[in-house]
């Protein structure tokens, strides 16, 4: 009896071991989309459950690691259905789509407001996904709406949409009254879409101007960009070239630099004009190959902290940290663009797509990727909104789960057509 028993504790254990083996090679064989959206999953939804006003939008993480919601005039409610749709665009479920219709829907008055000019970032990121995922004319409406409000923001003269109302610059010496800054590239596609679906090219030209303007005028010879250029608006002549959130007046600021790259990529793919490819190719190659650059591929908030000949006009001195924060925005923002610029580029298009790869792998590993449960239920840890402001540093940020998993699903379907 004691032998019986005996083997069927070995057998018993055989058993276990074989399950747990079996278990291991079939998640060993998940890559790395099915891995991520499984833990998107996860996180969501416990973010929707904990989250049940729609006029309250989850941003980033308190003091306190709890979720942080803003209004609906912040620049970045359009994030969150948007990562409600790349969910259901992977997975397929009714549930994730029912949720997303219901966030996005409540973002439905801004397609009237022209406080600022991040109309592309809260409707096309939002009502953008909703229709080219549902095809609901009246998401196409709001759409439409929502370019009219943008272009509103429009001067001739100068040839771009002002970006902010009048701001003092850092120092305190300069009023900015017509401030662009290179984010302002992100809004053009609503443009662009805008003009696809009326038929009326108003939209498309101030897009292709704006995007002129801030090519000519945002872009350094060595391919680095300014973050603000401030206009005068009686000669269109540039006043300053400045930066707000980056860590000096001629420094990159690696969000800044990603928005540039992503946003020429992305008026090449509706123009088909090589100068912007050009530059989006030339601003990856600066990115892509800085010396500070970390081994990951995620980069420093900006890429000439604390160098000589690099001077914060804000109080840099006052930081609480010891240490350089990582943009974990920035990479998932860069990441995204390459796998489309990669395509563009024909056989050259390569280091650019490995390049990607490398850094959504950086993404998806544990030190960037949270557990299911921590991080405000947040995807991504170690972005920094803005240092200089002194807020949202070393945090979660929906908008960096929104360009990754934007990244992913372009890595997915890059993947599926080798």
């Amino acid at each position: 009896m004691r032998m019986k028993k005996v083997a069927g504790i070995v057998c018993g254990f055989a058993i276990i071991a074989l399950g747990v083996f079996a278990f291991s090679r079939a998640n060993s064989k998940k890559d790395i989309t099915e891995k991520v959206f499984e833990v998107a999953e996860k996180q969501y939804g416990e973010l929707l459950a904990h989250s049940t006003n729609l006029s309250r939008y989850p941003r980033t993480i308190d003091g306190s690691g709890k979720t942080s919601y803003v209004d609906i005039g912040d620049w970045t409610g359009g994030f969150w259905p948007g990562d409600l749709w790349y969910v259901y665009e992977y997975t397929g479920e009714d549930k994730w789509k029912q949720a997303a219709i219901k966030w996005t829907e409540s973002l439905e008055q801004n397609q009237y407001n022209t406080a600022h000019h991040d109309l592309g970032f809260m409707m096309y990121c939002s009502y953008g996904n909703a229709y080219r995922l549902t095809k609901n004319e009246h998401y196409k409406a709001v759409l439409i709406q929502s370019a009219k409000s943008l272009i509103s923001r429009y001067n001739e003269r100068v040839g771009c949409i002002k970006s902010w109302n009048s701001k003092m610059s850092w120092d305190g010496k300069t009023l900015w009254s017509f401030p662009v800054i290179i984010d302002n590239m992100m809004n053009l596609e609503l443009l662009f879409f805008a003009s696809k679906v009326t038929g009326d090219p108003v939209y498309k030209n101030i897009a292709v101007k704006h995007a002129e303007t801030t090519m000519k005028n945002h872009i350094r010879a060595d391919y680095s960009s300014y973050h603000v250029v401030n206009y005068d608006t009686i000669t269109g002549k540039v006043l300053n070239q400045q930066t707000c959130q980056g860590y000096a007046d001629n420094s990159t600021w690696a969000r800044g630099q990603a928005w540039g790259i992503y946003g020429f990529t992305m008026v090449y793919r509706e123009t088909g004009d090589v100068r912007f490819l050009q530059t989006a190719k030339k601003m990856a190659d600066f990115y892509m190959h800085q010396a500070t650059l970390p081994a990951d591929k995620v980069p420093y908030w900006d890429f000439n902290v604390n160098q000589a000949g690099y001077t914060p006009q804000w109080n840099n001195k006052q930081s609480p940290l010891n240490y350089i924060p990582r943009d974990a925005s920035a990479a998932a923002i860069v990441s995204s663009a390459l796998l489309e610029l990669s395509n563009d580029l024909g056989t050259e298009g390569k280091s650019y797509a490995d390049f990607a790869e490398q850094t959504i792998k950086s993404l998806s590993s544990p030190e960037y990727l949270a557990k299911p449960g921590d991080n405000g239920y947040f995807l991504l840890k170690h972005s920094v909104g803005s240092i200089p402001h002194g807020v949202e540093i070393d945090v979660p940020l929906v908008y960096a789960d929104y360009y990754y998993l934007e990244a992913l699903l372009r890595y997915h379907t890059k993947k599926k057509s080798l």
